[in-house]
């Protein structure tokens, strides 16, 4: 008895604290709006990203515990999307259906008070933004396992979009079904690379079942909910939103399978003091050309963190790199050796400077 009682008055103290958090919401909210009458008169951004970063880093210092970190950005991001959306609507453009992997790192960016909004391809996204109808874009630009996304870097050769942010998404692989049972399974369907990272599971566990590649996780989801004998390869969100059942979870191959996406917006982000910068060019086709490329940022102890090329579609055995280093554009250090590397190129084109994600 005195322990239901003693349960009691800490559930009684619970609620006494969740109403004052409460009341400091809507505090907050009340200062949100102020702040966004002053951003309209001043005609300023009422979006500010380096701002986001610079609270949750403040508030990640004076954490005493024991609430998690991770946990503490978590709820903050959801109180400054809620309080975004009482300034202006924020839309954001993703590539793909509902639950994909591009989704869920919007939500994971944006949080849930955003607009959402899906694109059926990667140059739909940039158009949305391109075209003002959306104020950020989502697209994915590589896996830790199966390399870049050709399509997004091959859109940043035609677009004067930047990069305003990075997203590291963990990526987990769930084999869903509408009855949950292995032996009901007759055919496998989900996108080319969840299948590609999940190939040596599929081969141990289902051998004889037909794996099919069809246009995103989304689709297969789909096809699963409307076939008892077909199995979906997808996140653990798309079991909920297409009525599935879990039949095997976290089948991908490699523990450590991470995607990376961009955020991409129409104007070049302030400095935070951790920052990446991503650029694209081409060089002379001429001896000792890739050392010449690269010194202007060795010499300057600038880290490289992604150098990838591709085929430049204009000319035959002519590519194009695309560059990651650490550092902000307005460094002196970092703009001394893209003016260096301009000596070298056809062309050089800074892609944007944003915070690196850790």
């Amino acid at each position: 008895m005195a322990k239901e009682k003693k349960l009691h008055e800490l559930r009684l103290s619970i609620d006494v604290i969740d109403e004052k958090i409460l009341d400091l919401l809507n505090d907050r909210a009340s200062l949100v709006l102020q702040v966004g009458k002053v951003k309209n008169a001043q005609k300023s951004d009422f979006h500010v990203p380096s701002r986001e970063r610079e609270i949750f880093e403040r508030l990640a210092a004076k954490n005493r515990g024991p609430f998690p970190n991770e946990g503490l950005k978590s709820v903050f991001r959801e109180i400054i999307s809620a309080s975004l959306a009482l300034e202006a609507p924020m839309k954001v453009a993703f590539f793909g259906p509902k639950a994909t992997f591009t989704h869920m790192a919007a939500m994971q960016h944006f949080g849930f008070s955003a607009e959402l909004v899906s694109q059926k391809s990667i140059p739909a996204v940039f158009e949305e933004v391109e075209k003002g109808r959306a104020l950020y874009g989502v697209v994915p630009v590589e896996n830790s396992t199966e390399g870049m996304v050709s399509h997004t870097l091959d859109m940043f050769m035609e677009s004067d979009l930047k990069v305003n942010a990075e997203v590291l998404l963990e990526i987990h692989h769930y084999l869903l079904s509408r009855t949950g049972r292995m032996e009901d399974i007759k055919k496998v369907y989900s996108h080319q690379q969840p299948i590609a990272q999940c190939r040596n599971w599929l081969a141990e566990h289902l051998p004889d079942v037909p794996v099919v590649d069809v246009a995103s996780t989304a689709v297969a989801s789909q096809i699963a909910g409307e076939d008892y004998t077909a199995a979906a390869i997808a996140s653990e969100l798309a079991a909920t939103l297409y009525d599935l059942k879990v039949v095997h979870a976290r089948i991908e191959d490699q523990v450590n399978n991470y995607t990376r996406f961009l955020v991409i917006g129409k104007k070049m982000v302030e400095k935070s003091g951790d920052d990446k910068t991503s650029l694209m060019f081409s060089v002379k086709d001429e001896v000792g050309i890739l050392y010449r490329m690269l010194e202007p940022f060795a010499k300057r102890d600038i880290n490289l963190s992604k150098i990838e090329s591709r085929p430049l579609k204009r000319k035959a055995w002519e590519y194009i790199f695309f560059l990651d280093l650490f550092g902000h554009i307005t460094d002196s250090s970092v703009a001394e050796a893209v003016t260096e590397l301009k000596e070298c190129c056809q062309f050089v084109k800074i892609l944007g400077s944003y915070p690196r994600t850790k």
